[in-house]
């Protein structure tokens, strides 16, 4: 893994301003991270125009950044960059937010001298309030003449993206193909409550040095996402402004053929990224204490383990029970009596951290000190194993806090 920053791929460029969306008042900033308070609108750019392909919300409720996106990369279009800004979702505001995400663009493409369809658009934050179109294109100067391919003005870039998010996620790393070409992918992301699949509030930018056409790109990009960002569920809200992109600027002239050897090295990259950055957005649920692995073993088919394991990492009792560190895994079958999967309740054995806490189906005893002792460390794993077949599922999630509630309740303020 190499250090990890969004521009550690060749040709590309960051930087992350404050347009006053976050916090105004210095009493308010947090000392020990400090511009993950203020910094509010990023942009990423390419100094050689990018094939692209993206991921997005199921919902079908989609904010009006996303939808201009949207619109972009399905027309084929090659793109130089992606404008993202926090606090503010633009969603639900009516045809005044597709003109506004077209103002924003217009602004800085206009500034960079490239054609407004050339910047993608991404906004997250409260849903229902009209970006502050003004404050924004005011910054847009700063933003343009900071673009730097330096780490720090890549990490400016993941801080502005932040909402709730305690944690920068930042992911990078070098791959070497078979003709010895050397390439590089790196990731951003945001992404701390409303999580769950298909996608939910989280907004990943992938860039990459490689050369490759868009289907290749997109090809890569599902797969890359279904068992990871795919896989994570927060609280079981799935929000309107989500998605994943990668933008391919082929400045390494290394060129990336569907089915090739080559392919599946990137893919494979592509993927243990995607991992990465789950397994970081699930450790950051909103108040979360522990981060909690979910495994289905032994289902009858594919569809089987998904509900499982799906209704297992969304169900409030598990995730409280995690947090208030009791084994209590009548829970945990209950969860998957509910999920909707075929199997039979009297051969399902699941365990906890490794300790055995059920087998076929009855509960079996345990050491109550151990139990305690291995729920009080931050990773958890709960294994559910069904003996129906040989499917297999993962999930990631984290439990729930008092503090989940405290972040909620008053989000908008």
């Amino acid at each position: 893994m190499e250090e990890a920053y969004i521009t550690l791929p060749k040709g590309f460029k960051a930087n992350g301003v404050s347009a006053g969306m976050k916090c105004s008042d210095p009493a308010n900033i947090n000392k020990d991270d400090p511009r993950s308070s203020y910094l509010d609108v990023s942009l990423i750019l390419s100094d050689l125009p990018c094939n692209v392909a993206g991921v997005y919300t199921s919902n079908l409720v989609k904010g009006h950044s996303l939808t201009r996106s949207i619109d972009i990369i399905n027309s084929g279009k090659e793109v130089r960059g992606i404008t993202v800004n926090s606090k503010v979702a633009n969603a639900c505001v009516g045809k005044i937010g597709v003109k506004d995400a077209d103002d924003i663009a217009s602004s800085l493409a206009g500034k960079l001298g490239i054609n407004p369809d050339e910047i993608l658009t991404a906004s997250t934050g409260v849903i229902g309030t009209r970006l502050p179109v003004e404050k924004m294109i005011k910054v847009h100067d700063e933003l343009v003449n900071g673009l730097s391919s330096d780490p720090e003005s890549a990490h400016d870039a993941e801080y502005a993206m932040m909402t709730t998010d305690t944690v920068p996620k930042e992911v990078a790393a070098s791959i070497t193909l078979n003709g010895g070409q050397e390439v590089n992918i790196a990731a951003i992301a945001k992404g701390s409550g409303m999580i769950h699949p298909n996608l939910a509030t989280m907004i990943s930018v992938f860039t990459t040095d490689v050369k490759a056409d868009n289907k290749v790109l997109d090809k890569a990009l599902r797969a890359a996402v279904a068992h990871t960002f795919n896989r994570v569920s927060v609280d079981g809200d799935t929000s309107v402004c989500d998605s994943v992109i990668i933008m391919a600027n082929g400045a390494s002239e290394a060129v990336i053929e569907d089915s090739s050897e080559d392919y599946k090295i990137f893919e494979e990259a592509l993927t243990g990224l995607s991992e990465d950055l789950a397994r970081m957005i699930a450790s950051d649920g909103e108040g979360a204490t522990k981060f909690v692995e979910i495994t289905v073993s032994g289902a009858k088919d594919a569809d089987d383990a998904k509900l499982v394991v799906t209704s297992v990492a969304r169900s409030p009792l598990v995730k409280t029970m995690i947090f208030g560190e009791d084994c209590n895994c009548g829970r945990v079958i209950t969860a998957a009596g509910y999920s909707g999967a075929s199997f039979d309740p009297d051969k399902i054995d699941i365990r906890l951290n490794s300790l055995l806490t059920y087998e076929n189906g009855i509960a079996v005893d345990f050491d109550e000190d151990l139990a305690k002792k291995l729920l009080a460390g931050h990773d958890i794993k709960i294994e559910i194993i069904l003996h129906e077949g040989d499917a297999f599922d993962r999930m990631y999630t984290c439990d729930f806090s008092y503090d989940y509630v405290k972040i909620n309740g008053s989000y908008r303020s």
